[in-house]
This record gives structure tokens, sequence and C-alpha cells, in this order.
């Protein structure tokens, strides 16, 4: 048995796999004797069914079996030990022919056809700036945090007033385009955030008003979104389309969230007993954790403009009608060259950045230690409890939660994706030059979104 190399082109190879009568014979012989051994076949006792009834019953799929293992095995062998770095797997060629015969079996010949590694050349060194977008932390920001922190722990009290904050407690009431009462329509109690109404006429229309006003509004105004319009309205969401855009909200009750006071008893709940005396303290730690907080999305930007960039300005030369068949001889369930044709443009996109990171990885000499992904996935676990408000478990239960979550596919793919990610970005922000730019929030969250 040899298996033989010939080059198409560039990206693609035909390799030939030739398999003698002596390469599968004996094995052939000896699965054909264990099946006469257990077979019942009509005029015979069991296991003395002659061979020749047994080749003619089972020969042709018991070679085939055979032969595809042989096959397998040498061209996994000869990728192995040629060191051929191939995308995908080797595919059967749709040009060549297997040479043999199956009804009279002697030498065969199987010939695939193999996709090949691009050669990846990573241009980025210092020579390349990035923008590294930052949030200016003002008073303003720190001020809206200490508020949040400050209505986490207030109360709601009655208000005569609707006031830009508040909220209205209310009675919605379906009516038709003329204002009128909608016959069978909708009437639902429920609740709006004034905070949350973006509608700058919605929002003028509430403010001032007192219990008992009636106020004429659309639904989509003073929610968040369909599925927050449909629980405010308690229908589904995909009966929105079917309701009117007019309905009557009687005010029945006002609401004022009362912030709690900046005291001792405040600070020691937020962060801990005596890890803040003062409202400067305060304000230095809502600092600090909010660069913390938004040094991550800045690294996210930054790493995704490098890959931008990278995806634009490497040549990466893919086998396209190869990957194509792949796909399509891979694929769990069937699928036609126009349904991959339609969706190419994002899997050579996905590949090619597989090739870049790959190589970024390999020359780089960036690995994914095995303690290191355990570590990793304890951390995200500790972050689960802190989320519940839960303390985290002792090391070994919490080691063996990390080592349960990895043992799940989909799971551990997100995992080795989040590390790597994480040491990409560290890459990248050792090797680019940064170009450091502090903008507002509103202008950091307006970047980020495109």
């Amino acid at each position: 048995m040899k298996v033989t190399r010939e080059d198409i082109n560039a990206g693609t190879a035909i390799l030939k796999v030739h398999v003698s009568q002596e390469d599968y014979q004996t094995k052939v012989n000896y699965t054909l004797e264990k099946q006469r051994k257990r077979a019942k076949s009509p005029g015979f006792r069991p296991g003395k069914t002659p061979i020749s009834v047994i080749q003619k019953q089972f020969g042709r799929a018991i070679l085939a079996e055979e032969l595809n293992k042989i096959v397998n095995d040498a061209l996994s062998k000869f990728i192995f030990d040629e060191k051929i770095e191939i995308l995908g797997n080797p595919i059967p060629t749709t040009d060549l022919e297997v040479i043999g015969d199956f009804n009279n079996p002697s030498d065969f010949e199987f010939p695939f056809e193999i996709g090949l590694k691009p050669v990846v050349d990573i241009k980025l060194s210092s020579k390349d700036k990035f923008d590294f977008v930052k949030v200016k932390i003002d008073d303003t920001l720190i001020g809206k945090q200490i508020d949040d922190l400050r209505r986490r722990y207030g109360k709601l009290v009655a208000s005569e007033k609707v006031g830009e904050s508040d909220m209205i407690l209310g009675q919605f009431l379906e009516l038709n385009e003329d204002d009128s009462i909608k016959e069978h329509g909708i009437l639902n109690s429920s609740t709006i955030s004034m905070e949350f109404v973006e509608d700058a006429k919605t929002k003028a229309n509430f403010l001032g008003k007192v219990v008992g006003d009636k106020v004429i509004v659309n639904p989509a105004h003073v929610s968040r979104g369909g599925k927050d319009t449909a629980a405010m309205l308690a229908i589904k969401e995909e009966d929105l389309p079917n309701i009117s855009n007019k309905f009557q909200l009687t005010i029945n009750e006002i609401r004022h969230m009362e912030l709690a006071d900046l005291t001792q008893d405040l600070f020691d709940k937020l962060f801990g007993e005596g890890a803040i005396n003062s409202e400067k303290e305060l304000k230095d730690r809502i600092s600090v954790d909010l660069e913390r907080m938004f040094e991550n999305d800045s690294d996210k930007m930054l790493t995704n403009a490098v890959y931008l960039s990278l995806l634009e300005n490497t040549i990466v030369e893919l086998p396209r009608e190869f990957l194509k068949r792949w796909i399509q001889v891979s694929n769990e369930k069937p699928i036609t060259l126009e349904e991959i044709e339609s969706q190419f443009d994002n899997y050579e996109k996905g590949m090619k950045w597989q090739l870049i990171q790959g190589e970024i990885f390999k020359t780089n000499n960036l690995k994914l230690d095995q303690k290191e992904v355990v570590e990793f996935t304890k951390g995200l676990l500790i972050n689960q409890y802190a989320q519940y408000g839960m303390p985290a478990p002792d090391d070994k239960e919490l080691q063996k939660s990390a080592i349960d979550v990895l043992s799940k596919k989909e799971e551990s793919a997100q995992i080795y994706d989040m590390i790597a990610e994480v040491k990409l970005t560290e890459y990248f922000k050792a090797t680019v030059k940064l170009d450091e730019k502090y903008v507002s929030y509103d202008e950091f969250v307006a970047i980020a979104a495109n």
C-alpha cells in the first residue's frame, strides 16, 4: 500500500491511495470467518454455512468496510508523516474514479482531493497605529453612578405630580383613531418609568400631571421595545401589529424614588464595613471601578479594529471551490451548492480569521494551558455566584464545577474563545501603537455601537 501526491494548484492536491490485495485480504477473510461462525442459514447447521455463501451475502460490504478503514488510516498517516497542513478533510474527487472491481477484487486506487493551508503573512507592528478609546471619568459620570447606587438602596414614596424620573401606575385603555374607546379593546393596569421615556413630546405630556389625569399615549413611546410593550399591555408580542397606537392612560398613582442618604451606613452596605469612610473616598473608589469596567470595553473595541484591519489587509488565498464541495460533503444535513454560495462569504471570512489567528498564536508562541483554562473558568463561576449575591464554594468544589463545565462541548468552546480573545488583545496592545483618545460616556457608547 502506498499514497502518492499530485499538486493541482497552490491550493489543492490529489492524494491517491494504492491498495493491493495483500493489504486487505487477510482481514477480510478473518471477518468473513467470524460472520460464518455466527450465521444461521436455511439448510445448514449454525456455524457450518459454506464460506462461499457467506462471501456472496456479506463479502462486498465487508470488503468495502475494510477498505474504508485502510484508506482512512493511510491518508491520516501520510498527511501526518509529510507534515501537510490541510483545510477541512480529504474528500473524494469528482474528476477521477476509483480504480478496482468490488465484484472481482484485486488492487484498488482511491483518489482524494485535499485543500492546502495557504501561507499567511501577518504584517502587524508598532508602525500600525490604532485608536484606543477610553471614557473620560468626569464628575458628571461619577455623580450619575452615585445616584444609581443611592437609588438601589432608596425607597419609593408617593408624589403629587409626575417628575422626570418618577414611576406611574395607571390603567391603559385602547382607543380608536378618533379617540373613542375601542369596543373589546385592551384594558390593563401597568406601570411606566419616566426615566426610560425617550420620546420628548410624550415625556412633556406627562410632566406635571397628577393622580386622576388622563393622557393619550402610544404604548411604544413609554416602553423599551416589543417585549416590554407586550408585557405592559398583557398581550403576546406577535399581536402588537394588530393593536391601536392610541391608548388612554389614567394615572392612579405616582411614585417618586427617594435616594438613600450618603451616610456611613450606605458606604458599608455598598463596599463592606470601613472600606469607604467619606464622600471623597466614595468618588475615588467609583472612579477606579469605572475605569476598570470601561477598560474591558476599550480592549474589545481595539481588538475589533485590529481584527477588521487584518481581515482587510492580510492576503489569504483560499481554495474556494474545494471548500464549497467540502462543506457540502461534510455537512450533517443535505445542502445544495446554491445554499452554500449564499452563505460562503461569511464562511470564507470566518475561515480566513481562523487562519490569521492561528498564525498569530503559532508565531508568537501563544498557548492555552489547561491549568489556565480551568482557573479562568473558576473565575467565571465566582462572578456568577457574586451576581446572585451568593458566596463561592470552596476551591475543591469550584474546581469540580469548572471541570464539569469544560466537559460540555459548547460551553468549553465558548470559554476557549474567550481566553483566546484575551490573549489576542494582550498581543495587540503590546505590538501596535496605541493612540489613546478620551471621550465622553455618550460618545463612547456611540463608537462601541458602530
